[in-house]
């Protein structure tokens, strides 16, 4: 064997040593391969990684890895117990961002790893499985060197076709994983930074098509800052534990601060009471709680234009067949004939 040759295979030994290290490490995590799917041999290999797309799969375990699975629309998922599922292969393409752009790239499915998480993109996830989540995203960050402000959600990548609602191409499609741009949800996943701006907004590539999602992206807007708290001894994150099921750390009640105008102390009391009621379920409780039917979605009457810039408020109830979905939950493209919106 020449000179050449020698040096040749002993940098692939050192590559191969060096790859499993790393697969040994995520070994570690007891990344269990039950959902493998079966999509695997035909997904090619991807020729670089540059971000970690994190998801919600906005649906519960059981039916979400069955559907991850059956579709490799994932190389992971986690659970709210804290299980690691491998779905696809690491190296290969999963069809998890679907219509995407970051940064002028489109189909960001070629060129990143794509974690779905049990829960919902406006729901608070338990500290297990948030710590699960953060093992798994340090691990990844390790492997393919890639900086904390490129581990994005899919909001920030997914992008929409122009319809009647939006006439260009725009940001804002879904807000899948939106909580994981929180900044006390990041902090959690020790991710010490994130993207400051859209990249194809401010390009003039995307229109922004969801100026509440725009808020929580790239704004002041934490979502999740009432339902975490960091002790200031500097502690870890307390938990509690519900039928070994972990939830998020609570505040405690908001206490009503001392004030000289009685009126104050009243309105507060009263955003508490609020803030405390179940979801509204029928059109009754929503008059009860003091919403006025705004108007109803007819063909010459678009959503919009019936609720206006509030369309997809969480605030804004659709009924349709008595199911009420909030307006930060509905899918422009499905409101039907005859829905009815519902505001304060």
């Amino acid at each position: 064997m020449n000179e050449a040759k020698r040096k040749s295979v002993c940098v692939k030994l050192v590559a191969l040593l060096a790859l499993s290290l790393l697969t040994f490490s995520l070994h570690a995590l007891e990344i269990s391969n039950r959902y493998r799917s079966p999509r695997n041999p035909e997904r090619r290999v991807r020729r670089s990684t540059s971000l970690i797309v994190l998801h919600t799969t906005e649906a519960p375990e059981r039916s979400s890895l069955n559907k991850l699975s059956e579709r490799g629309e994932a190389h992971y998922c986690v659970t709210e117990s804290g299980r690691i599922y491998a779905i696809v292969d690491r190296d290969r393409e999963a069809y998890h961002a679907g219509r995407s752009m970051w940064n002028a790239k489109e189909d960001v499915d070629n060129c990143s790893i794509g974690i779905e998480c049990v829960g919902y993109h406006d729901k608070p996830m338990g500290i297990v499985q948030l710590k699960a989540i953060a093992s798994l995203v340090k691990e990844l960050k390790k492997m393919y060197r890639i900086d904390d402000s490129s581990v994005v959600c899919h909001s920030h990548v997914a992008y929409g076709a122009p319809n009647k609602w939006q006439k260009r191409r725009h940001r804002g499609r879904k807000r899948c994983g939106m909580l994981f741009a929180t900044q006390t949800v990041r902090k959690i996943l020790e991710l010490s930074s994130k993207p400051r701006r859209d990249p194809d907004t401010r390009a003039g590539r995307l229109a922004v098509g969801d100026p509440y999602l725009n808020r929580v992206l790239y704004g002041n807007l934490d979502t999740m800052a009432a339902h975490y708290h960091t002790p200031r001894s500097g502690a870890a994150l307390a938990a509690r534990n519900d039928g070994g099921k972990a939830l998020p750390a609570k505040l405690s009640a908001p206490k009503v601060a001392a004030t000289s105008s009685s009126g104050g102390a009243k309105k507060k009391n009263a955003a508490i009471v609020a803030a405390a009621q179940p979801e509204p379920k029928s059109e009754k409780d929503l008059k009860a709680r003091g919403y006025i039917l705004k108007g109803v979605v007819s063909k010459g009457r678009t959503a919009s234009s019936v609720a206006g810039a509030r369309w997809n408020s969480p605030s804004t109830y659709y009924v349709l067949r008595g199911k009420l979905t909030k307006g930060n939950m509905v899918n422009p493209a499905k409101i039907e004939v005859g829905t009815a919106i519902w505001m304060k």
